[in-house]
């Protein structure tokens, strides 16, 4: 699906994928040794610098996250079929006794007790036996019982072991990104240096630039309310306003502004970008996925002209999200080096906007 939002090329999930796995795995760009006061650049050029190392770690931050939260879901899953595999096991032991208690009991010329099968067979109303008085019926269901069991038992150890070795994969998986990000973390040192070694001019152009970038942004919003400004308690500027789980949500995230962005934070202390409108969701009381490309992949996708407070808008390659807020402004945790912040929800490319709670 191709579809412009704002002047901006919305991509589909599986050039998402394939972007984001790039970006992680290609070396980043040299720059220039630590505290070098950059005297031959212009601020444009230092602006554009730290963005891209800034952008890199958010990237590589992503990924970490997707396959750290595709790992842990797989160790569940493992541990589920494991408790079931167990239980089977336990079921298939009781059943060879009792098939056995009933073959010598019918040997002898007795009658079998059906008390035992019946509480054994309580999970299997279908295969209950109609006349459990009956010895020769008993133990041909008992035989039909074991044998079913035992298919099922085969299956489970099957799927036991595809799922073992799934999660072996993607603790793989989870270890190369680690390690990505540990490269990235490297960069992101980079650039506190960078930001630390500039003279107090250079500094203050730098805040300039980035404001006067957040004033052209505000002024290129198309969606609704434009030229307002959020009200906060779950409300935007121009008559949008937000209800029910979406105001607690917005509410919630807007809580959380001064705290500071941290790798893979939800919370309480510090969050990324993800983290935080997932968490501000799940206080809500609508648990939604980890990570910004789950949520731009998983949650139902609206129109930009139709967003509304509560709504989540994806950047980039669905490697950053803000919570909008109204007034065509977000909350979002920018970055490494800031805090959760409002900004204007044009301020970075759009591919699209999602909507929790439906």
């Amino acid at each position: 699906m191709n579809v412009s939002t704002g002047g901006r090329r919305l991509r589909s999930p599986a050039v998402i994928a394939v972007f984001v796995c790039a970006i992680t795995l290609l070396p980043g760009p040299s720059y220039a040794a630590p505290g070098d006061p950059r005297d031959d650049q212009s601020i444009e050029d230092i602006h554009n610098e730290l963005n891209g190392l800034y952008r890199e770690a958010e990237v590589a931050t992503e990924a970490y996250n997707t396959a750290d939260v595709k790992a842990t879901e797989q160790e569940k899953r493992l541990t589920s079929l494991r408790k079931d595999l167990a239980r089977t096991e336990g079921r298939l032991d009781d059943l060879h006794d009792l098939v056995g208690a009933a073959a010598r009991t019918q040997y002898r010329g007795g009658n079998l007790d059906s008390t035992g099968i019946q509480l054994l067979l309580g999970d299997h109303p279908d295969q209950a036996l109609n006349d459990a008085s009956q010895a020769r019926q008993a133990l041909r269901s008992l035989v039909n019982v074991s044998e079913s069991q035992k298919s099922a038992r085969a299956e489970l150890d099957r799927q036991t072991d595809a799922a073992a070795e799934k999660l072996r994969e993607l603790k793989s998986s989870r270890a190369n990104k680690a390690e990505a990000k540990g490269k990235i973390e490297k960069k992101i040192a980079e650039a506190e240096r960078i930001e630390a070694g500039l003279k107090k001019e250079q500094t203050r152009k730098l805040a300039q630039l980035e404001k006067e970038e957040a004033q052209q942004a505000k002024s290129q919003w198309t969606g609704p309310d434009s030229g307002g400004t959020s009200t906060g308690s779950g409300s935007g500027g121009g008559g949008t306003k937000a209800s029910g789980a979406a105001a607690k949500a917005v509410d919630f995230a807007m809580a959380q502004i001064g705290k500071p962005y941290v790798w893979g934070a939800v919370g309480p202390s510090s969050y990324d970008c993800s983290g935080l409108t997932s968490t501000a969701w799940a206080a809500a009381g609508h648990p939604i996925p980890r990570t910004s490309q789950a949520q731009w992949q998983g949650l139902t996708r609206v129109g930009l002209a139709s967003v509304r407070p509560g709504d989540l808008i994806i950047y980039y390659d669905a490697t950053h999200v803000g919570m909008y807020i109204g007034g065509g402004q977000i909350v979002h945790a920018p970055r490494p080096g800031r805090t959760v912040t409002i900004a204007p929800a044009a301020s970075m490319p759009i591919v699209g906007v999602v909507r929790p709670g439906v």
